[in-house]
């Protein structure tokens, strides 16, 4: 039976390394390409709350400045978290194949399979 050779301490080790990795790589594919789309198409809502009475807050340029910082502000957070999920994955996934690597290195060689026999050759 193949299991226990299969089973080994460092085996084991090795397929929890793969699939930690794995699940850290996806998570970050998703957040890299979920920032890409915020950078590509901004959240179009309105940035905080501005009275709209003139007479009790800030006029028009102000209002449009405070805006515009907002935008600035969360064009700058996609950015920074598209470098940190490409950073993520350029760290996650050589981990994941050098280990993947290491584990179908040391598995057991498979047996050949059978071939029957054909008929015979006159």
């Amino acid at each position: 039976m193949v299991a226990p050779e299969r089973l080994t301490l460092r085996n084991v080790y090795l397929y929890l390394v793969c699939l930690i990795t794995l699940v850290v790589s996806i998570f970050a594919a998703v957040q890299l390409v979920r920032s890409a789309v915020g950078i590509a198409y901004p959240d179009p809502g309105y940035y905080g709350y501005y009275p709209e009475d003139p007479e009790m807050g800030m006029d028009e340029d102000e209002v449009r400045r405070q805006e515009e910082l907002a935008e600035d502000s969360l064009r700058r957070q996609e950015i920074l978290d598209v470098v940190g999920a490409g950073t993520t994955l350029l760290i996650a996934g050589p981990l994941y194949l050098y280990h993947w690597r290491r584990v179908q290195s040391e598995l057991p060689p498979r047996p050949a399979p059978a071939v029957p026999a054909g008929p015979p050759v006159p």
